[in-house]
C-alpha cells in the first residue's frame, strides 16, 4: 500500500502549540522510546540518556531577519519573506501582495531601499537588491526575524536570542534548527563532562520547511530544495566515534537530513550542496543512530521523517501521549530523544 498524508495525521488542540519559550532554555520536557513505549522526563535529564564517546551532531546556521514589509508603486501593501539568497545582491523569495508583482516591478521595503522583480521561480519570486550593500547586511538592519506561521504574534525582542541556538555562527535560514535551542551553556559543559563529544554543520532552512504536503499520495510529492555543509572535521569526529562504538546523535532532523544527503552515494562525504532528500518509512539510515528532536506539524515532511527513523506505530503512540500528557508542541515546544529502529 503506498503512503498517504492520513498516514501522518493527528487531532492537536491549539493550546498545545507553545507560543513563547521557557524561560530557561533547557527547562522543558524530553520524551524517549522505550520499546516503542512513551517515557516522560525532562529534558536535563539527556547526558544521562548518552554515553561517553557518543557524537552530538549540531546545525549552527543563524536565522536571518528574513521578513520585509513594503508597498509597491501602485500603493498596495506587500510582505516579503527571504527564502534564500542566491547572491550578493539577489534572493528568491515569498511575495505577499493583493495582486502577484509581475517581472520589472518595483518593491519599497522597511521604507528603506527598493527592490526589483526579476520573475519566478517555482512558486518564489526572483528579487534583485540595490546593489549599495551586501543582501545580508540590508537584511539584518532592516528585516524582521520570521517566526513560524503557527506562532501567532509578532518577533519580541526576547526572540532575537531565543529564536537562534547558542552556537549559530553562520547566517542564511529562515527558520531555526529548533531541537538546538533546548541547549544552553551549563547543558553543554556537562555532556562534555559526560564525554559526549560535539560537532557541527550547516543546513540553512528555507520557508519551504512550512510548505503543506498536497499530494495524497507521498509518492508524488517533491521537497523542496536546502544548502548544507559538512565540513571535514565533522566526517572524520564522525569516523572516529565508530571506530571506538560510539553512537552518532543528530540534534534536530536537519542535521539528520544534511548527515544523510551527504552519505547517499554509499560513503559520507564532506563538502558542501543542495538536498532535496524525503525520508519516509522503509528508508536506510546511514548514518545516524539517534535524534534530539521537538514535536512536528501534522501531516508534515518532519513528522514523515520521525516516523521512518522510530517507527510509524511508536511514533503514533508518543504523540497521542504527548497530547494526551499536555506536552507543548513545535518551535519552542518540549523535545523527544529517539533511537533508530532495528
Amino acid at each position: 500500500m503506498p503512503l498517504t498524508l492520513d498516514d501522518f495525521d493527528y487531532t492537536l488542540p491549539d493550546e498545545l502549540i507553545a507560543q513563547a519559550p521557557l524561560p530557561d532554555r533547557a527547562a522543558g520536557r524530553l520524551m524517549t522510546l522505550e520499546g516503542g513505549q512513551p517515557i516522560d522526563g525532562h529534558f536535563q535529564d539527556l547526558p544521562g540518556l548518552l554515553r561517553a564517546g557518543d557524537l552530538l551532531v549540531f546545525n549552527d546556521t543563524r536565522v536571518l531577519h528574513a521578513r520585509l514589509h513594503g508597498v509597491k508603486a501602485s500603493g498596495g501593501r506587500v510582505e516579503v519573506l527571504i527564502e534564500r539568497p542566491v547572491g550578493e545582491h539577489e534572493a528568491l523569495a515569498q511575495v505577499r501582495a493583493s495582486k502577484s508583482p509581475k517581472p520589472g516591478t518595483a518593491l519599497r521595503l522597511a521604507d528603506a531601499f527598493d527592490v526589483t522583480v526579476v520573475g519566478r521561480a517555482g512558486e518564489f519570486f526572483h528579487l534583485r537588491f540595490p546593489s549599495e550593500a551586501p543582501l545580508l547586511a540590508l537584511l539584518e538592519a532592516h528585516g524582521k526575524l520570521p517566526l513560524p506561521p503557527y506562532i501567532d504574534r509578532d518577533a519580541a525582542d526576547s526572540d532575537e536570542t531565543r529564536y537562534q541556538t547558542v552556537y549559530a555562527r553562520h547566517l542564511g535560514s529562515v527558520a531555526a534548527p529548533t531541537a538546538g535551542l533546548h541547549f544552553d551553556a551549563p547543558m553543554l559543559a556537562r555532556l562534555g563532562e559526560r564525554g559526549v563529544g560535539t560537532a557541527y554543520l550547516t543546513l540553512h532552512v528555507g520557508a519551504g520547511t512550512f510548505q503543506p504536503v498536497r499530494c495524497h499520495d507521498l509518492s508524488e510529492h517533491r521537497m523542496h530544495s536546502e544548502r548544507f555543509v559538512l565540513p571535514a572535521e565533522t566526517v572524520a569526529a564522525i569516523d572516529r566515534t565508530r571506530e571506538r562504538g560510539g553512537r552518532v546523535v543528530a540534534v534536530g532532523t536537519t542535521s539528520l537530513r544534511a548527515l544523510e544527503a551527504a552519505a547517499q552515494a554509499g560513503q559520507l562525504e564532506a563538502g558542501s550542496g543542495e538536498t532535496d532528500i524525503f525520508i519516509t518509512p522503509g528508508y536506510r539510515f546511514r548514518v545516524v543512530d539517534a535524534l534530539v528532536t521537538n514535536f512536528h506539524l501534522p501531516r508534515s515532511t518532519l513528522l514523515m521523517l520521525v516516523s521512518a527513523f522510530a517507527g510509524q506505530a511508536p511514533i503514533r503512540r508518543a504523540y497521542a501521549h504527548a497530547v494526551a500528557q499536555r506536552y507543548r508542541f513545535f518551535s519552542y515546544g518540549d523535545a523527544m530523544f529517539l533511537t533508530r529502529q532495528p
